[in-house]
């Protein structure tokens, strides 16, 4: 089946949480849209995921810290990050005064 839509559309105005859109789902690949505005990860949560993530933001911004690293890394539009299998890492920051929308693939 061809499915298609807007990485833009269908936005929610009101996000009690992050909000995950699967876009495709194989085996071996994972591509996500999610939406956060103003979200962060839980107090003393790290993310260790079992998939290698490469996220990429399309609008907004946000601070993901990596364990071991002193301060975070301040993404802004356009900006991508490659997280390998299990490394630790949280948001703790989102932008509060628009959506920010990425794209997150996870691969084996």
């Amino acid at each position: 089946m061809i499915e298609s839509g807007n990485l833009f559309g269908d936005i929610p105005a009101q996000l009690p949480a992050e909000h995950v859109t699967r876009l495709v789902a194989a085996s071996n690949i994972r591509i996500e849209r999610i939406v956060s505005h103003g979200h962060t990860s839980p107090a003393d949560f790290w993310y260790d995921q079992e998939w290698p993530e490469w996220v990429l933001v399309l609008t907004g911004s946000a601070a993901i810290l990596f364990e071991g690293e002193a301060q975070p890394r301040m993404l802004k539009r356009g900006d991508h990050v490659h997280i390998p299998a299990h490394v630790r890492h949280r948001v703790v920051r989102t932008d509060s005064d628009e959506p920010t929308v990425w794209l997150a693939v996870h691969y084996r």
